[in-house]
């Protein structure tokens, strides 16, 4: 992005957390901006630090870079109001597909095939075994608002979804601040297939 922003002469500006002082974004950027301790939820996931990043150095657009805000709503609708460009989908988009548990609802109303599982927030690890098995083992326990692998664990039995529950909650809570868990089926050995559609303003769609 940054090596774009200067073929463009476009002037790039890095945030960074304390771990990562010495890193090539850093070093490559006009200017570099420290928004908190090495912890990601003291500072990547700091809005506050953030925004106030964007004010101090007069931002016109954010590039989220992948996974932290790249999908959450909240910070869209932050750049939104300060009239700066949210480089990424729409406010709308987002909120439907930056959550695991809407998006999964979306799909089921527009009739596509999903994978089994319970259409709620699991609640606790007594609720989560009883869930897994009405779907029957191998379940996945995933952070509705996860992403990259964050906050997913496989069960093959009662004893596993309760450590399973527990891990993921944790481990959600301290990537994205949102421990709310789905339950669904696990599919051994799948196939993945995957379209990538990217779409601007002006309506140009590429696929």
């Amino acid at each position: 992005v940054i090596k774009t922003c200067r073929e463009m002469g476009i002037k790039a500006v890095a945030i960074f957390s304390d771990a990562d002082a010495q890193a090539l974004h850093v070093k490559m950027a006009d200017e570099a901006v420290n928004v908190g301790p090495a912890m990601a939820a003291d500072s990547y996931l700091n809005m506050d630090a953030i925004m106030k990043a964007i004010r101090t150095t007069g931002s016109q657009a954010v590039h989220p870079g992948y996974g932290f805000f790249s999908e959450n709503q909240a910070f869209a609708q932050a750049l939104e109001k300060m009239k700066v460009t949210f480089i990424g989908p729409g406010v709308h988009a987002i909120g439907v597909m930056g959550d695991k548990l809407e998006s999964k609802r979306t799909a089921e109303n527009a009739k596509v095939n999903t994978i089994p599982g319970y259409d709620g927030i699991v609640k606790d690890e007594n609720e989560a075994v009883k869930l897994a098995n009405e779907i029957g083992y191998p379940v996945m326990l995933k952070a509705s608002a996860g992403g990259g692998g964050k906050g997913m664990r496989i069960a093959w039995n009662d004893e596993e979804t309760v450590k399973g529950f527990k891990l993921a909650s944790d481990e959600a809570r301290s990537a994205v601040k949102d421990d709310r868990l789905l339950i669904e089926k696990f599919i051994d050995k799948p196939r993945h297939i995957e379209v990538q559609v990217l779409g601007d303003q002006h309506g140009n769609v590429i696929y």
